[in-house]
């Protein structure tokens, strides 16, 4: 009985020391700015990108393409960018997937065929500048990114804004985001080369077609929260558009303002 008192007095009496240590370490640490010698930043644990899914995301590729994603371009940008880092931890095993899953505030990050069909639909090219109405995640905004567009990205979602802003800003990416209402987009920064929109809307939005480039593209599901059809609308001329259908999707409602 003493010898089991003595001893959880002796394991107490260490755990105590040692957490002392720990905090006299840090605290030498931070005042002499060499806290890089010890430091260990937990919120990379989620930040690693292994082979493990360099190879699902090789299956990943091979299953679009199968469907129908034939822009090799596309293709290797999917390849590329790591999916995984931009869901929720208890989906990640899911990430590779062909799949959407909820990422929050009632949104979802697209399934990667929808998001390699709609930016095959773009064409986007190099240096172009893209206007993207629905930050969400930040996968499509990677996406375009790494196919060299130069990206101008709004979320109304301002919890969505803060995190998809912290998330691409730490693995490099670096796109111009602003946290407003899509329907109005940013007439101060057009016309853009681009315009993609990543929610259902239920009708062409206006405001959207007028920062539009003459020559340029924009791509936008149309229709209700049933489903839409997927619309490519390019500006021939000041007057003009010409309008194309391109299959049925399913996408969350594209909505005024911002929250």
């Amino acid at each position: 009985m003493l010898i089991n008192f003595e001893l959880r007095f002796f394991l107490l009496k260490t755990n105590f020391i040692v957490f002392i240590s720990v905090c006299l370490l840090r605290a030498f640490l931070i005042i002499h700015d060499c806290s890089f010698i010890f430091a260990f930043d937990f919120s990379n644990i989620f930040m690693i990108d292994t082979y493990r899914h360099k190879g699902l995301r090789k299956k990943l590729v091979e299953q679009i393409f199968d469907k129908g994603i034939s822009n090799s371009s596309v293709l290797d940008a999917i390849g590329r960018v790591p999916r995984h880092l931009f869901m929720d931890s208890g989906f990640i095993e899911f990430a590779y997937r062909d799949k959407a899953f909820p990422i929050g505030a009632g949104q979802t990050i697209s399934q990667p065929y929808t998001v390699a069909f709609q930016t095959e639909l773009l064409d986007v090219k190099k240096h172009e500048k893209v206007l993207e109405i629905g930050t969400g995640s930040g996968y499509q905004c990677a996406i375009l990114l790494e196919l060299g567009a130069k990206v101008y990205t709004i979320e109304r979602q301002r919890e969505l804004y803060l995190k998809s802003r912290a998330l691409l800003t730490k693995i490099g990416y670096k796109p111009y985001f602003y946290y407003g209402d899509g329907y109005a987009g940013l007439p101060k920064n057009a016309p853009f080369d681009k315009i993609l929109i990543t929610a259902g809307a239920p009708e062409i939005p206006q405001e959207l077609l007028k920062q539009l480039k003459i020559g340029g593209r924009m791509v936008v599901p149309i229709g209700d929260s049933k489903g839409q059809v997927m619309i490519a609308i390019d500006r021939i001329n000041e007057n003009e558009f010409k309008k194309s259908e391109h299959g049925y999707f399913s996408f969350v409602p594209m909505l005024k303002g911002r929250q």
